[in-house]
């Protein structure tokens, strides 16, 4: 099917290039062999240049009447090196035999010049348009990668368009006569039948490519030979014979049979001088220079000391046995005196302790691992045969940063953490970064542009002095002595100069939202101005009002294509086009020095000033489409950076989480790479976070979860994915399978129904090796192959062409022992630039119907259908029998912003309970997992979607001790020594694992107290109403929706926790707050019962007095968190708590009435 024509076109005072994109099908842009004229205008100082700037300025406003009636030009995009027959081409030199072809080198430099500077907009039922922007923000940077640099204009006479210019920022001249030439004056004098440059008016001779032109080659695939069975993905070839790589390596004989060396731990290894030097084989040589370091592991899994571990279960054991007989003995004496308060507390009794052992049994395989950064340095990095030059072999890695609302998600901390992200130390050219903006705003587009501008200063600097960590907010907040291990003479003066710049940067982004209301307010002043003089010259009444539209401008005169402040048709949160703009270009392939000039803020002589590729993406969103909150755009992006940059992995970070580890990507690639690092899906690292206050009143840290729980699962199949800080391997997010896997049918299919699980197995492998490109049968695969790729992946050849080289490149080197690896020195080519189509093929997949009648959210991707969408990720993969690796670094990875406001962290907490309970009552439940998930696996994702029920019984459980003071009843019948023993015997089994807890995974026990307290104080609020909110949803249908949490703060300035004390009224407190009056007023009427009693029981009073104090310790954050600080608090909280007393005390009355008196009066007297 031929492509459409792409066009420009200008319709009125917003024109952009138009790439005609059928829908259903990939955007074509119409090429040609060599450029032809069209007699296409340029802009010139004091015109309009149509064929370049593809949008009119309000200074272009007399041509609008002209410009929308027809006016239109055929847009000739020049060649790339992906596209190579553009010269020698027969159909070609029919229709243009007189035209000279583009020299591809000046070509693939010049497209990507071109989008640079071009912000592409596009979607459903509508062209692809690429805007040449003549600058992106106020103030514009010189750095070559920087969109919209500054640049030479054309030599040209009348034309002021930017001059070409390579990736280096180095001039480019198309001829030997250097004459400086744009693009399209380029393209129109190619265009020319003679093809004569402009300057020296002589033929274009093309001088010859510099050396690392050379560089710029495609990727090798994954195919070595052309037959159809070498095309198939690795995840499927190390079960069929023959088409591994090599051998397997047998590595006990040459172990001990040539008395060599491997790996750590083993009998033989050498001490550090433990070669001999006079060249003999066997312990005392030393091993070859580029075999031994294929040896080492990049990895090592490290146990927990026996001495602690095996106590640590043996108390386990001991606490079930334990808890089993209290039980039993709790259901055999019951108590008839309260028959009612003995059932409440046996039942409540019998769900913890199943709560418990959920909880428990997961953390009996706790270990801890480690990583060797020099040996990946020495593998990947250092020259080896076969690769000499000491080229990077690392794979590639896009991080994706998700934003939605500016306003609650400040851009200065989103501006932080892009920063970090560009300075991380990873190969500059196989690090991208896509920030994805929901909420479509001009706020963020304008400050992540201003963020890529402050880094062409910040990263060079982290580079040259090895700054820690690269946050630059955190990095100028540190305290202590910032010269510490800084050896450089000129330390101190740039330092102090980023700083200044760095202030300069939070001024100018903390004055853009004001910026943008001036600005739009100025043009649409203006526009109105239009309005009202073309409606007087037409004739109309003047008194009748017009209908301009509020607008929202961007820097160079032209509409944003997102969302305007004043939503209007087609640019409303929830009803814009989708938006790609590259901020920085891809790094060259070669180094780019820094030099000491005197435009540079600082001294950047030997230190390579190249920038990762940095993309702003907003997807386009439509009335009456499903856009699946944080799990569709994440989506989006997985499509657009498989398009653009296609890394075998990816981290995917928060907006207000930053690399606060340089390293951390390196620490990673420590598992992906190492042997069976092939069946990972997942690197998942901890999060930790700042601004927590020092006592962390509501558990804030959650160090219990990330490391306790976490590290018992990694020595399962796992810890699960937490949302954040986690890096992916891109083919498991595609749904596939992980290679060398065996299906094991459970006992019950195999005794049940062993046939149809027969065929389900064959069902699935027949669909994976058609996926990946296998052979099925010997007729109709091509068929059933083009059938299933659209089904599953969208209609996006470019896409589906991009899977194997993401599998191909994400494998670790075939080394000794290492099964379907990728053979050395695969990854040191330099990846093709970017050109029109490949941004026009990004459009087309974050568009808001792509994913119909796709796989995308129901087994490829992110999944939808829960609010809690990483949590059910992650279990799809373990459910496939993928491993994940719980990566804790000595410095920590990532560091992030916490809710220090006691209402803030309820509706976190809220959230994440809904969304568990949403996983339960799906078909995401553990229960129903494939027999691929491990059976202790199985039972902490089973935890995950039980835990919130457990409020209902913790409810209960909190008003057993107020309802024993009121009736003068306990939950026994007496407190005999069996009862107590069972007690003593549960707490102090309890209160030893904890210790245990501490040793092995490094908390602390005012860390583990605090988790206990906000347990209770979360389960008797959130957990009580996600349940709630779980069953209106399952049985009513009613569709669960969370807001941002606002990052205010308090009122105090200058106070770091003003936010801690600030207190918001919810209806998620009035639970806590109605145990702790019930309580307090149980204990003050037990007591004076017991007082005025004529034979008191003490016991009673006694066990209930210290479960009501038990209650309340828990609940002790909660109250103080109340209170506020200096007298602040609020009304209402004395409104409920008085009226909460009063019902409180007329119910007991009238349910337990005086004596003397009937439940409808009477006069209250103590007994």
């Amino acid at each position: 099917m031929a492509s459409p024509t792409s066009r420009l076109s200008i319709p009125g005072s917003r024109s952009f290039r138009n790439y005609n994109i059928p829908r259903g099908g990939s955007p074509r842009l119409e090429r040609s062999d060599s450029p032809v004229s069209t007699g296409h205008p340029r802009r010139s100082a004091s015109g309009g240049r149509y064929g370049r700037g593809t949008s009119l300025s309000r200074d272009e406003s007399e041509f609008d009447d002209e410009a929308s009636s027809g006016f239109r030009y055929a847009v000739q995009i020049p060649a790339t090196p992906d596209f190579q027959n553009m010269s020698g081409s027969v159909q070609a030199s029919e229709r243009t035999p007189n035209v000279r072809p583009m020299s591809p080198a000046i070509a693939g430099k010049a497209e990507q010049q071109f989008v640079q500077s071009t912000i592409f907009t596009g979607g459903f039922n509508s062209v692809t348009r690429g805007h040449v922007m003549e600058k992106m923000m106020e103030i514009e940077g010189n750095h070559p990668q920087l969109a919209c640099a500054r640049g030479t204009s054309c030599a040209v006479n009348g034309c002021d368009g930017k001059s070409l210019r390579d990736e280096r920022g180095e001039e480019l001249f198309p001829c030997e006569c250097n004459f400086r030439i744009c693009r399209d004056c380029y393209l129109e004098a190619l265009g020319t039948p003679a093809a004569k440059c402009p300057g020296c008016r002589e033929d274009y001779k093309t001088a010859d490519e510099s050396p690392r032109n050379a560089n710029f080659q495609a990727l090798p695939t994954i195919e070595m030979n052309p037959g159809r069975m070498d095309r198939r993905l690795s995840l499927l070839r190390s079960n069929k014979p023959g088409t591994l790589v090599g051998t397997d390596f047998d590595h006990s004989r040459w172990l001990y049979e040539t008395k060599g060396t491997y790996g750590y731990g083993n009998a033989v290894w050498p001490k550090d001088d433990g070669y001999s030097k006079d060249g003999g084989g066997g312990m005392g040589a030393p091993p070859a220079k580029f075999v031994d370091k294929s040896k080492k592991p990049l990895s090592r899994k490290i146990s927990i000391s026996p001495g602690i571990l095996s106590p640590y279960r043996l108390l386990v054991l001991i606490r079930m046995v334990v808890l089993a007989l209290f039980l039993a003995w709790r259901v055999t004496h019951n108590n008839p005196d309260a028959m009612w308060l003995w059932g409440m507390s046996v039942v409540c009794e019998i769900w913890f302790a199943f709560s418990w052992i959920l909880d428990q049994l997961p953390k009996l395989c706790p270990i801890n691992r480690t990583t060797d950064l020099t040996v990946l340095k020495e593998k990947f990095e250092m020259p080896s045969p076969q690769n000499p030059d000491g080229r990077s072999d690392l794979p590639g890695v896009d991080v994706f940063v998700s934003s939605a609302d500016p306003e609650k998600e400040p851009p200065l901390t989103t501006g932080n953490t892009i920063l970090s992200i560009l300075a991380a130390d990873y190969p500059l050219e196989k690090l991208s970064c896509y920030l994805s903006d929901d909420g479509g705003s001009l706020l963020s587009f304008e400050a992540l542009a201003e963020a890529a501008s402050f880094s062409r200063v910040w990263v060079p600097f982290c580079r040259k002095h090895t700054i820690e960590p690269r946050n630059p907010e955190t990095y100028f907040l540190l305290k202590g002595d910032p010269t510490k291990n800084k050896v450089r003479p000129d330390f101190v003066k740039d330092r102090r100069r980023v700083k200044r710049e760095y202030d300069e940067f939070k001024v100018r982004i903390n004055g853009l939202p004001d910026a943008i209301r001036r600005r739009s307010d100025a043009y649409n002043a203006h526009e109105e101005l239009r309005a009202k003089r073309a409606q007087m010259e037409s004739g109309l009444d003047p008194m009748e009002p017009l209908k301009v539209p509020k607008a929202t401008w961007m820097a160079d005169g032209t509409h944003w294509p997102g969302t305007w402040t004043q939503s209007g048709k087609e640019h409303g949160r929830g009803d814009h086009a989708g938006i790609i703009q590259v901020m920085l270009a891809p790094p060259t392939h070669e180094p780019l020095l820094g030099s000491d000039d005197e435009e540079n803020i600082i001294d950047t002589t030997g230190i390579d000033i190249r920038l990762p590729m940095l993309v702003y993406v907003s997807r386009e969103k439509r009335p009456g489409y499903d856009h699946n909150k944080k799990a569709g755009a994440m989506n989006a992006l997985v499509r657009t950076s498989a398009i653009m940059s296609n890394g075998p992995f990816i981290l995917n970070l928060d907006c207000d989480h930053y690399i606060y580890n340089s390293l951390a990507l390196r620490e990673a690639m420590c598992f992906f790479m190492d042997r069976g690092g092939d069946r990972l899906c997942y690197i998942q690292f901890p999060q930790r976070f700042e601004g927590v206050d020092p006592n962390d009143r509501y558990a804030n840290h959650n160090t219990v979860f990330f490391d306790v729980n976490m590290r018992a699962l990694d020595g399962l199949q796992g810890p699960v994915y937490v949302g954040t800080g986690c890096v992916f391997r891109r083919i498991a997010l595609y749904g596939f399978d992980p290679p060398r896997y065996k299906e094991h049918p459970g006992c019950w299919e195999s005794i049940c129904c062993p046939g149809r699980k027969k065929k389900k197995v064959v069902k699935r492998e027949a669909e994976i090796n058609a996926l990946n490109g296998g052979v099925v049968s010997d007729e109709g695969d091509d068929e059933l192959e083009a059938m299933m790729l659209p089904k599953r992946y969208g209609d996006s050849t470019r896409f589906c062409e991009s899977i194997p080289v993401a599998q191909f490149q994400g494998l670790p080197l075939a080394d000794h022992g290492v099964k379907n690896g990728r053979p050395p020195g695969a990854l040191t080519l330099a990846r093709e630039p970017l050109d029109a189509t490949i941004v026009a093929e990004a459009i087309n997949v974050i568009s808001c119907f792509y994913e119909d009648k796709t796989e995308w959210g129901g087994r490829v991707g992110w999944i939808y259908g829960s609010v809690t969408e990483d949590v059910v990720t992650g279990f799809r993969m373990h459910n496939r029998g993928w491993r994940s690796i719980y990566c804790v670094t000595k410095r920590d990875a990532f560091r992030g912003t916490a809710p220090i406001n006691l209402t803030d962290r309820l509706h976190q907490v809220l959230r994440w309970a809904t969304g568990s309970v949403e996983i339960f009552f799906s078909r995401n439940n553990a229960l129903l997992a494939s027999p691929r998930l491990k059976f202790l696996q199985r039972i902490a994702y089973l935890n995950v979607g039980i835990y919130p029920f457990t409020s209902i019984f913790l409810l209960v459980y909190c008003f057993l001790p107020a309802l024993s003071l009121f009736s003068g009843q306990f939950i026994v019948y007496q407190l005999n020594i069996t009862f107590l023993i069972y007690l003593l015997t549960i707490t102090v089994t309890l209160c030893m694992l904890a210790i245990l807890e501490v040793k092995w995974s490094g908390i602390t026990l005012e860390e583990w107290w605090r988790n206990e307290q906000f347990w209770v104080i979360g389960g008797t609020s959130a957990h009580l109403a996600a349940v709630f909110q779980g069953f209106l949803k399952v049985i009513a249908g009613v569709d669960i929706s969370f807001t941002l949490t606002s990052k205010a703060t308090g009122d105090e300035a200058g106070d770091e926790f003003a936010d801690l004390y600030v207190v918001k009224w919810s209806a998620l407190m009035i639970p806590p707050i109605t145990i702790m009056i019930t309580n307090v007023m149980a204990i003050a009427v037990g007591t004076s019962r017991q007082i005025y009693s004529t034979i008191p029981e003490w016991s009673k009073l006694i066990g209930g007095v210290f479960f009501s104090l038990w209650v309340l310790s828990h609940l002790y954050p909660f109250a103080k968190g109340l209170m506020g600080r200096k007298g602040k608090t609020p009304t209402i909280i004395y409104v409920w708590s008085g009226l909460l007393s009063v019902i409180i005390s007329l119910i007991w009355v009238y349910v337990n009435p005086p004596s003397g008196s009937t439940a409808s009066g009477g006069s209250f007297t103590f007994p």
